[in-house]
């Protein structure tokens, strides 16, 4: 639910049970929030936290930091909604939010695992898959070891490849949201298609070794 705690909006995840005020048109919407009111906020919070929490949890993986980000990306969302023009859909503009969030969190708390965020490098370097690949495949279908590999992929790859394959957003609304030009973003979508074909095949092959 949304909590107003020492002047500030907290929006909260768990056992969520908003109020919905009777409104369709996101432009009405922006204007009641902007105007205070704070059922407005509410109903905002339950139409677009599935797209955050999904945006957020492709870039961050723990669970517990997963749910703070997304509390910091509504309080942004809250304080910079005076700033928003309408020059993209609401929800492209919450996506960028969000990204940019997970994308400073990681960079604040994993200094160490600084390859996260270099798209240019492979996730499986000289060509070797996870560590005994082999093995985990005998347990594991191939959607797992899909939904697996998209995980190992670099930031960029996987939340680019997310955003287009499962979202089904534009190339145009994806640099909108990571503020990539278009050829970069379909150059990234490229890469990331080409790991996880390779990453496949190997998964195919090692299925039909005797």
């Amino acid at each position: 639910m949304l909590q107003l705690e020492g002047g500030r909006c907290i929006a909260t995840f768990r056992n969520l049970s908003l109020s919905h005020v009777p409104m369709n048109d996101e432009e009405l919407l922006v204007r009641q929030i902007r105007q205070g009111n704070i059922r407005a906020y509410q109903t905002l919070v339950d139409r677009y936290q599935r797209l955050v929490w999904h945006m957020v949890g492709r870039i961050v993986h723990q669970p517990e930091d997963v749910e703070d980000v997304c509390q910091e990306v509504f309080i942004k969302v809250y304080r910079h909604l005076p700033e928003f023009q309408f020059g993209s859909r609401l929800s492209t503009w919450i996506a960028s939010i969000a990204y940019r969030t997970a994308i400073n969190y990681l960079k604040k708390t994993r200094r160490h695992l600084s390859h996260e965020l270099d798209e240019e490098l492979c996730p499986w370097p000289n060509g070797s898959g996870p560590e005994n690949p082999e093995e985990q495949l005998v347990q594991k279908d191939w959607k797992t070891f899909l939904h697996a590999q998209i995980a190992r992929l670099p930031v960029h790859y996987r939340t680019i490849l997310t955003l287009y394959h499962l979202d089904e957003r534009t190339y145009e609304e994806i640099g909108q949201i990571t503020n990539l030009p278009d050829g970069t973003v379909k150059n990234y979508l490229f890469r990331a298609r080409k790991l996880l074909k390779e990453a496949l095949l190997r998964y195919q092959n090692s299925e039909f070794r005797p």
